[in-house]
């Protein structure tokens, strides 16, 4: 099939041209015309073009190429294949924030005061006290931010990325520096997979070996604990819905739950529902905690955290009283 410049892949065409070429406003042109016609493109065009728009990533020059990892990421979100997609992406985002880290401290050396929000205008007087390429850095993070979660989403991404800690430390480093929190990447390069998790039940004595995957925060786990457990008829309690399940594992949207434990780790103290299974902490080598009676009703609208990536919570086997029992032993009093 023939693709002119008006279908999207046509567009994707000239813009490869054009970038390759370093013709500037062509480039120009043939990016606007991918948007134009996204609307009206259908799964295959966008399978076909992430890997060959991010292919062409380090062509682009520093202040589009976010903008074009942004596209790469709609398309992997379409049904591009983002093992295919992602190298380039994650390249783009580590350089992104590496001179993130260097605008803050180039900001602060520089007189300091309030740093711009990462969405603001881009003004002369900033490249005047930061540098073009460092405050393109700094600007440019949101979109970073979008087309590395797109990435994410994908399990065998998150799985085969080498240099996720790398890139962690990046994004922890300027939010450290700027008090901007990106708590979507943050989480998303925190996400585990296939991670072995012992959970103990104070009131009636007994523990549990699950494995959990995909899980973006706490609430997600919470739910999904209730309908193993509770569900499960393990321990008592009020189990969670099939409609609450779902939206916690592969179904799109949220709906109303309340909490059926406490969770609180190995050293005593609550596991904030807020916050990450990555928060809980490792004893001998796996993650550990204790289910308390909830200690005031509390609600929240469950689903996942990152729509696009399907979480999982699996009961490999229920422990036995001794194992059970030496696991306890390795736990805090509960503080309160």
């Amino acid at each position: 099939m023939i693709f002119g410049r008006k279908t999207f892949l046509g567009a994707v065409t000239a813009f490869e041209k054009a970038v390759r070429a370093q013709d500037a406003q062509g480039a120009e042109r043939a990016f606007a015309q991918l948007h134009r016609t996204s609307g009206k493109a259908g799964d295959s065009e966008y399978r076909e073009a992430g890997p060959r728009l991010a292919a062409l990533l380090p062509e682009v020059p520093p202040g589009p190429r976010a903008a074009v990892a942004v596209v790469v990421g709609a398309c992997v979100e379409r049904g591009a294949d983002a093992l295919a997609c992602a190298a380039e992406v994650f390249a783009g985002a580590r350089e992104g924030f590496a001179a993130a880290v260097d605008f803050c401290a180039r900001w602060a050396d520089s007189g300091g005061g309030e740093l711009p929000e990462p969405d603001d205008e881009l003004t002369d007087a900033i490249i005047e006290r930061t540098g073009h390429e460092l405050a393109i850095g700094w600007f440019t993070l949101e979109q970073w931010e979008m087309a590395s979660v797109a990435m994410l989403n994908n399990r065998a991404v998150r799985q085969t990325l080498e240099d996720k800690t790398e890139l962690l430390a990046l994004v922890e480093r300027v939010a450290e520096a700027s008090g901007h929190e990106f708590k979507c990447l943050t989480y998303a390069l925190r996400v585990l997979d296939d991670e072995p998790l012992i959970v103990l039940h104070r009131d009636t004595g007994t523990g549990y070996a699950l494995r959990m995957s995909g899980i973006g925060d706490n609430f997600q786990l919470h739910t999904l604990l209730a309908g193993v457990l509770v569900g499960g008829m393990h321990v008592p309690g009020e189990a969670p819905s099939a409609q609450e399940i779902a939206v916690c594992r592969d179904t799109a949207g949220q709906v109303p739950t309340t909490g059926a434990f406490n969770l609180v780790g190995a050293d005593g103290g609550w596991i904030f529902n807020e916050g990450n299974p990555s928060d809980i902490d490792v004893v001998d080598g796996v993650r550990l905690i204790v289910l308390d009676p909830p200690p005031y009703r509390r609600g929240w609208p469950t689903g996942r955290f990152f729509p696009g990536m399907r979480g999982d919570l699996v009961l490999e086997r229920v422990l036995g009283a001794e194992e059970t029992a030496g696991w306890f032993d390795k736990m805090a009093p509960a503080k309160g």
